[in-house]
């Protein structure tokens, strides 16, 4: 099992009537259904409101098989993001935290135990710079690292941090407690502007992560890992946008360890380098299916079977 823990909100996305249609989001709560979508055992650790919009969020995060056993039921309204989609479908956001779901993180609100088999997964969009809910995922990873493979989505929101140099410094010890890194270069040009992404994939090796990977967009998927680098390229899609994808990158890329039971410190160890490129290139299909409809919607496993048009990894 992969327990995800973060947000999980609904996304105000632009109709084509000039209004917004509610979907559900979250990088956290995308990741979740991409798990469980493709067939890998999934939790979501979040706060979910009792409203009208948390049960939309309820439903979808249950038909998509995610485990809601480790939610934390709020009073407070559900956390909102206003989407704003460009000509390259290129996504931007604003967010509507405060005196909501995801605004009201405690220690308290953590689980007592989790499974010792389960790896957990984090994403930083809101825990890196959101407080309190920074606080109380921080004590999550310093408790659960020594117990279990750790995997980190950064997925910065410049818009949420108030205070760059605390976010960073976050950052840097948060990635002491990871095995598993994935980075988008968007991420890489707030995280450390003007520095080459290689050089800052290798000061992050120093600090804790045996694989670091960084989606590069169109420029495809730079990875880093015990048999070396791996460069692919981009999958070419019919864009509708890219809300999402490196959500269902993540997905794809722990399914794919998990599959091949591979979801380990042992095994993240061991990566050979053909290992590493098929597991890859699978992350890049999911994502790559997801841009091609519009909002976070990523494929169920059916969707990347030998029957469908693209060759299938698995």
């Amino acid at each position: 099992m992969i327990i995800v823990g973060g947000e999980a909100l609904v996304d105000l996305v632009p109709d084509h009537a000039g209004g917004y249609r509610p979907l559900p989001g979250g990088s956290p709560a995308n990741t979740a259904v991409g798990l469980g979508r493709l067939g890998t055992p999934s939790a979501l650790l979040a706060r979910l409101a009792d409203d009208r919009l948390g049960a939309l969020l309820r439903a979808h995060l249950e038909t998509s098989n995610v485990d809601l056993g480790y939610v934390v039921r709020s009073t407070a309204p559900t956390t909102l993001a206003v989407v704003d989609v460009d000509r390259e479908g290129a996504a931007d956001y604003s967010f509507y935290i405060d005196g909501c779901a995801d605004g009201g993180w405690q220690v308290a609100d953590l689980p007592t135990v989790l499974p010792s088999h389960a790896a957990l997964h984090v994403g930083g969009s809101f825990a890196l710079a959101v407080e309190p809910m920074a606080a109380a995922f921080e004590t999550l990873l310093s408790r659960e690292h020594p117990h279990r493979v750790v995997t980190f989505d950064p997925n910065i929101r410049p818009s949420l941090v108030n205070d760059d140099n605390a976010v960073r410094a976050r950052l840097r010890r948060w990635l002491g407690m990871a095995d598993v890194v994935k980075v988008s270069a968007d991420d890489l040009r707030w995280i450390a502007p003007d520095r080459p992404f290689a050089d800052v994939v290798a000061e992050w090796h120093e600090m804790g992560p045996t694989l670091v990977v960084v989606t590069r967009g169109a420029e495809g998927v730079h990875a880093s890992g015990p048999a070396g680098r791996i460069d692919l390229p981009a999958v070419p899609v019919d864009l509708a946008d890219t809300v999402g994808a490196g959500d269902a990158f993540m997905a794809g890329l722990l399914a794919a360890l998990d599959r091949k039971d591979l979801l380990t410190r042992t095994g993240v160890a061991a990566l050979t380098e053909p290992e590493l490129t098929e597991i890859l290139a699978y992350a890049q299909r999911v994502a790559a299916l997801t841009c091609t409809r519009p909002g976070a919607d990523p494929p169920w496993f059916d969707e990347l079977l030998p029957t469908n048009p693209r060759p299938a990894i698995f």
